[in-house]
């Protein structure tokens, strides 16, 4: 990841790629990039190199200004935005989600409440977080 990314620099990163590919290269038929202007001739003539086609997107493909509202997956916008993005999945992750190897509890036990499992739920209770930019949803008992 850079800062100011220039066509030289991502025909380096295309190179660097494609190494360590090496062999399973093979494998890939396309190469599939939008019409910015770091994806320069050099860059596709890497792949080409490979034996991979080339397909640019389509001109007025939308941007993310003009995508619907619930597009699936985060669109991650800068280093800082991913940092947001994987620090709250990584609180999910350890905090909330449920592990199957440790009986449906998340790793960090001791921040769940403790709930009698006699006691019966009352769904009127239960509240909704959405976290990770909205793409999960944590459900917890109302206290």
């Amino acid at each position: 990841m850079t800062t100011h990314p220039t066509g030289t620099w991502a025909v380096q990163q295309a190179r660097n790629l494609t190494m360590d590919l090496s062999d399973r290269i093979d494998a890939l038929r396309f190469l599939i990039h939008d019409r910015d202007l770091l994806f320069t001739t050099a860059f596709g003539e890497v792949f080409r190199a490979d034996g991979l086609r080339v397909i640019t997107t389509l001109p007025r493909t939308p941007r993310r200004q003009n995508l619907p509202p619930r597009t699936p997956g985060p669109l991650i916008l800068s280093e800082r935005h991913l940092a947001l993005v994987l620090g709250e999945y990584l609180i999910h992750y350890n905090r909330h989600r449920p592990h199957q190897s440790r009986q449906q509890r998340p790793p960090d036990i001791h921040t769940q409440p403790i709930r009698d499992p006699t006691e019966p739920i009352d769904l009127r209770r239960i509240h909704r977080k959405r976290v990770v930019t909205g793409l999960i949803s944590e459900y917890h008992h109302a206290a």
